[in-house]
């Protein structure tokens, strides 16, 4: 099969390369998926399971991607819950070979129906940023209905799913970001936007949860806003700083198969949008996660058409 690989870490997504890989088996609780669509993080180059396995041995040439979507081609022993033709969506595993491939094999748990009437690229779009966001504010996050919420990148992939989701659930949503950014952050669900570039930060005033992607200075300012009982939720590592007297918490994004058909209802019935800023076929995948310039939003790699 056809598949995008690294084996250098220090050179980035520069490094990534289009080549044959034998086409992956299916252990047990395992399926194969045929992917027709397939989302890539670049932060995911710089993660020890990019490059080693769960017992710290070098895999490389590894496949990476962990976002994909497609077809059950095969069933590992004891594989339960899915069967073969059926469209599925999910989160690949973080130590495995990935999704920027013709086939991958992923634990089946890991993956949800996925709704005729939702297309691939969808699909593959929505694992990381919809599962981080639905985690982050509802499980780590305590979110209350009426609680007003400040996002950070509120304009970018993961960002869009927070400010949707938290306006829909009855928050009122404070977004950041680049003064380029401030129609699609409204669009996105923001009530309010801050541009970091030009605008105070400190001006918002008190509010019940902070959901983090930028860390730094960014982070500890944003710690003193919090106020008291509200948490700081961080996808940027640990925490630096911590709310006076509220929690800080730092987690890393999990597959779950109903959170995933939640994602997957509200995308169906009009509460959800992806942000999708470019698609692009496999061949001219390297390209794509290299550009030239800024994208702002997820980048899809169309496996099949």
């Amino acid at each position: 099969m056809r598949a995008i690989v690294v084996t250098d870490q220090a050179a980035g997504a520069a490094g990534m390369t289009l080549t044959d890989r034998p086409e992956p088996e299916a252990a047990g609780n395992d399926v194969v998926v045929q992917v027709y669509a397939s989302g890539f993080t670049p932060g995911e180059l710089t993660w020890p399971g990019t490059w080693t396995d769960r017992l710290g041995r070098d895999r490389t040439p590894s496949i990476p991607g962990h976002e994909l979507a497609g077809v059950v081609s095969a069933l590992g022993y004891g594989t339960r819950g899915l069967s073969v033709g059926q469209r599925v969506f999910g989160l690949a595993d973080w130590t495995r070979d990935g999704t920027l491939a013709e086939y991958v094999a992923v634990e089946a748990r890991n993956l949800a129906p996925l709704p005729g009437d939702v297309d691939f690229t969808v699909g593959a779009s929505l694992p990381i940023s919809g599962l981080t966001a639905w985690q982050g504010l509802f499980v780590h996050g305590r979110f209350a209905v009426g609680q007003s919420v400040l996002v950070h990148g509120a304009a970018g992939g993961v960002g869009s799913m927070v400010a949707q989701l938290a306006r829909a659930a009855g928050a009122y949503v404070i977004g950041t970001g680049r003064t380029a950014d401030r129609q699609a952050a409204l669009d996105f669900g923001a009530q309010e936007f801050v541009d970091l570039g030009d605008d105070s930060l400190e001006q918002v005033g008190a509010v019940d949860l902070v959901f983090d992607m930028i860390g730094g200075d960014i982070q500890r300012r944003s710690a003193a806003l919090v106020r008291a009982g509200g948490t700081l939720v961080s996808i940027a590592g640990p925490p630096e700083a911590r709310p006076t007297d509220g929690i800080a918490v730092d987690f890393v994004v999990e597959a779950d198969r109903a959170q995933l058909s939640e994602i997957a209802q509200r995308v169906r019935d009009g509460r959800l949008r992806t942000n999708i800023a470019n698609v692009a076929t496999l061949d001219d995948a390297v390209a794509a996660f290299n550009p030239s310039e800024r994208v702002k939003g997820k980048t899809i790699i169309r496996v099949r058409p």
